[in-house]
């Protein structure tokens, strides 16, 4: 037996009444099959859903399909629950972490950095921040992390004048040519969301051009260097812009 704490992203119907579950712990992805999961009166049905945060006890396969003793949840997580825009931007930060999983190896760290979004989002902080902190710092899980240190073209940590999506960093005055000019406050902001441990955070004081400058840049920056292409981030943009 083993009980890991966990957050199930992807649930799979199985046979008339099981469903195969996707958790997402410190060691990685683990599939599950949850028997009888789908039947009214099974004592798993509730904390065998989609999005739950949970602690799971297992007859444990590695590498293969292990098998569900008993679940229960942490936290219902009902504030992202009940909100539209909260659950679509966890939709999003789920699907974005189901391909960085695919990348790493590293799954300690992502799956704590990952949590704490989740419950930051729970605590109804700022959607839109939380989400762009979390996309930032999994760049590196990506291998395609931002240099925060030097202009991206010659390396110079001179007159670093704005940072733009498409060159990948900071621009220096010396390598400037037409790119969008970003205040000083927002290229701090940047690095800052970068830096932060997300479980210090207790509230946000950002000024909202500085939210969407930044949100801007990273959005730009994945399209040109992620090679992502996710199904949720079109909905959550169709959700933000009702």
């Amino acid at each position: 037996m083993l009980e890991v704490e966990g957050f199930i992203l992807s649930v799979i119907p199985y046979g008339d009444t099981s469903r195969i579950i996707n958790i997402f712990t410190n060691m990685g992805v683990i599939g599950v099959l949850a028997k009888g999961a789908n039947s009214l009166k099974n004592k798993n049905r509730y904390a065998t859903l989609k999005f739950t945060y949970g602690k799971f006890l297992l007859n444990y396969k590695e590498n293969k399909l292990s098998t569900l003793n008993e679940a229960s949840v942490i936290d219902e997580l009902i504030n992202i629950k009940n909100d539209l825009v909260s659950i679509s931007y966890l939709s999003y930060i789920v699907e974005l972490t189901n391909q960085v999983i695919k990348q790493t190896n590293e799954y300690n760290e992502l799956y704590n950095l990952f949590i704490s979004v989740v419950k930051k989002l729970n605590e109804k902080l700022n959607p839109k921040i939380l989400t762009n902190i979390y996309e930032l710092k999994v760049l590196d899980y990506l291998g395609v992390g931002i240099n925060f240190n030097s202009c991206n073209l010659c390396g110079s940590k001179k007159e670093i004048i704005t940072i733009d999506g498409d060159v990948g960093g900071y621009v220096c005055k010396k390598c400037y040519t037409n790119q969008i000019i970003y205040d000083d406050k927002t290229i701090k902001m940047l690095r800052m969301y970068y830096l932060i441990d997300v479980n210090s955070i207790t509230k946000f004081n950002i000024k909202d051009y500085i939210i969407n400058n930044i949100d801007k840049f990273i959005n730009t920056y994945y399209d040109r260097y992620t090679g992502l292409y996710l199904e949720s981030k079109k909905f959550l943009k169709n959700i933000i812009e009702l």
